[in-house]
């Protein structure tokens, strides 16, 4: 299974899903109390205890992939890597680097491997001196970096480009590039709760289930 990983808050309830998008189903889920790494850990076991075999992993990045998904081959969404460039650089950025920075992770998903890698070195080599850029602090009077955020938003496109393109790199096993196919599922689970605003937290979680399981 090609598996699909992520968490999201519904209503009051914090769910943590895995869905196997080919075949349409979500085939794990489980009510946690804030994302964290131990909980994709334990539904990779409990799926693994119930005869899944894990081929590949699609996730938003905040999982350790490199010693809970290291042995198989780890997507990272798309439209997640972009949602956290923005958060940096906000969607207009005022500077002329974020500009060109945000309308490169625009291109990330119609872009290949070789063209964003390339791309994305020829920024970081043309905007480094001016990343560099330090302010002292009158009342301290240390140093710090002058664009933090610009620079945290390089870093994390720098920290996921090996998972990028994955889907490229093993065509046979038909990766998808994003977690739509969950994110779609976590929608119409979200809408069905704010129509039933006024049930119990126990019917709200059967309720939140019931969707879940629902073939489609």
């Amino acid at each position: 299974m090609v598996a699909v990983g992520d968490a999201t808050c519904i209503g009051d309830t914090w769910m943590i899903v895995f869905r196997d998008p080919h075949a349409q189903e979500n085939v794990y889920y489980r009510e946690i109390y804030a994302e964290g790494t131990s909980d994709y850990q334990l539904a990779r076991e409990k799926l693994e205890r119930d005869g899944f075999i894990f081929s590949a992993f699609v996730g938003d990045g905040r999982v350790a992939v490199p010693w809970l998904f290291g042995d198989i081959p780890v997507q990272m969404c798309h439209f997640h890597q972009k949602e956290i460039v923005v958060r940096y650089t906000t969607l207009n950025p005022e500077l002329p680097a974020g500009r060109e920075l945000l309308a490169l992770a625009n291109t990330l998903a119609h872009s290949t491997k070789f063209v964003f890698t390339t791309a994305l070195l020829e920024w970081c080599a043309k905007w480094d001196t001016f990343l560099k850029e330090r302010t002292l602090n009158p009342k301290t009077g240390k140093r710090s970096f002058t664009h933090k955020r610009l620079r945290s938003a390089r870093d994390s496109l720098r920290r996921h480009l090996p998972y990028l393109f994955t889907f490229e790199d093993y065509p046979e096993l038909n990766i998808p590039n994003t977690t739509n196919s969950l994110d779609g599922s976590f929608k119409k689970v979200k809408v069905a709760i704010g129509v039933h605003s006024g049930l119990t937290h126990a019917r709200k979680l059967k309720l939140v289930k019931t969707l879940l399981t629902k073939r489609e």
